[in-house]
């Protein structure tokens, strides 16, 4: 068994508690390991961390707006979706569609996420019926058969960020001395179910399949739809979480730091959800994010609703990314405003992965990249 080396030292002016009472005029930045789980360092500078003139090289903060994204593969199928961000762990696409799907799909790389920036519907899959709205996520086990219907009389379309564990799982990120039922009870979590709305749907006309495998497409015919279930039981199935159902961990006298508002967590990457939440009230506490630097993860947020309190020209539908090996931290105006106590509470809603191996842009992404993220730190 490897240890990490720990042995404590301190030097100079520096805080005896991390993110509480920095030294006057100074700027506290967190090197860390294992994403704020491993061995850390606080180093307190005399200039924000931030402060570049110029960046060049291909490693900065980059900021894409999916808005931008034309319409021309609003299609019916979820293999569809615009491809944006990659690696050999996930695969993250964004899908709008204003179609039912006329086909079944299957995902056989791996464990499929799905949060619902916008829209309304229904689920049909192997374990039933499920209805969608605006801020839900759907797990959707690896292997599980499914299909959506977009409700057009409430909103004229969906968009689903989808989020692929490659060859992985979905499962509950360890939340340790604060409990099981912390964050969100999972008697939250809501399942399918064999109802009405399910068994109409059994008919004796044919239906496709679409499997995915290895990023590849085979399509299969069934001369009935093979959703057929009449019962089932175990421990293995669709779950749906909203994210108005999570109720993070907060502290008045401490800024508490991102994993702990980690939602499903993987072999390689976690997912975590930022809802709104009192902002810290104790004079001498952080209430902004901490600058720190990216030392194993790279840090992808996907911006949901509500105003983004350490970000200056970010709105909802808009991605940033952070990728390993430089420090970022809160923009200059987020960062004074939190000095000067200016908000009691965040309204923003956003949902963040954080992967262990550096994530690919697509040249989707690129295509609706905002090119001058990185000067809006200045």
């Amino acid at each position: 068994m490897l240890n990490w080396i720990n042995m404590p030292q301190r030097a100079g002016h520096s805080s005896r508690q991390a993110h509480t009472d920095l030294p006057e005029g100074s700027y506290e930045r967190e090197m860390g390991r294992d994403g704020f789980f491993g061995p850390s360092s606080h180093i307190y500078h005399s200039h924000p961390p931030t402060s570049w003139e110029h960046i060049s090289g291909p490693l900065k903060p980059r900021a894409f707006d999916s808005t931008q994204l034309t319409p021309d593969r609003q299609k019916s199928s979820p293999w569809d979706a615009w491809p944006l961000f990659k690696n050999r762990q996930i695969q993250i696409r964004l899908w709008k569609t204003d179609q039912a799907m006329s086909h079944l799909v299957r995902n056989a790389d791996g464990d499929e996420l799905l949060f619902i920036h916008q829209g309304q519907g229904a689920l049909f899959c192997d374990f039933g019926h499920l209805n969608y709205v605006t801020g839900d996520y759907i797990v959707i086990p690896r292997g599980t058969l499914w299909r959506i219907e977009p409700d057009l009389d409430h909103q004229p379309e969906t968009i689903i960020l989808m989020i692929e564990a490659s060859d992985d799982a979905y499962k509950y990120p360890d939340k340790g001395i604060i409990g099981q039922h912390a964050v969100y009870d999972p008697g939250i979590l809501d399942t399918p179910q064999l109802n009405q709305s399910f068994r109409q749907q059994q008919t004796e006309r044919a239906w496709d399949i679409i499997i995915k495998r290895q990023n590849q497409y085979t399509a299969m015919t069934y001369p009935y739809n093979p959703l057929d279930a009449i019962g089932w039981q175990g421990t293995l199935c669709v779950l749906r979480l909203n994210w108005k159902d999570i109720r993070p961990v907060m502290s008045h006298r401490y800024h508490i730091p991102p994993s702990a508002h980690s939602t499903f967590a993987t072999q390689n990457f976690v997912v975590c959800t930022f809802c709104p939440r009192p902002l810290e009230s104790d004079p001498g506490a952080l209430r902004v994010p901490f600058y720190h630097s990216n030392d194993d993860y790279d840090e992808l947020i996907f911006y949901h609703k509500g105003e983004f309190f350490s970000r200056d020209n970010i709105y909802p539908g808009m991605f940033t990314l952070h990728p390993c090996g430089f420090p970022h931290g809160p923009h200059p105006k987020a960062f004074a405003a939190g000095k000067e106590m200016l908000r009691k509470h965040t309204d923003e809603v956003a949902v963040m992965v954080d992967t262990r191996q550096a994530l690919d842009i697509t040249e989707q992404a690129h295509s609706i990249e905002w090119e001058q993220y990185w000067e809006s730190w200045k």
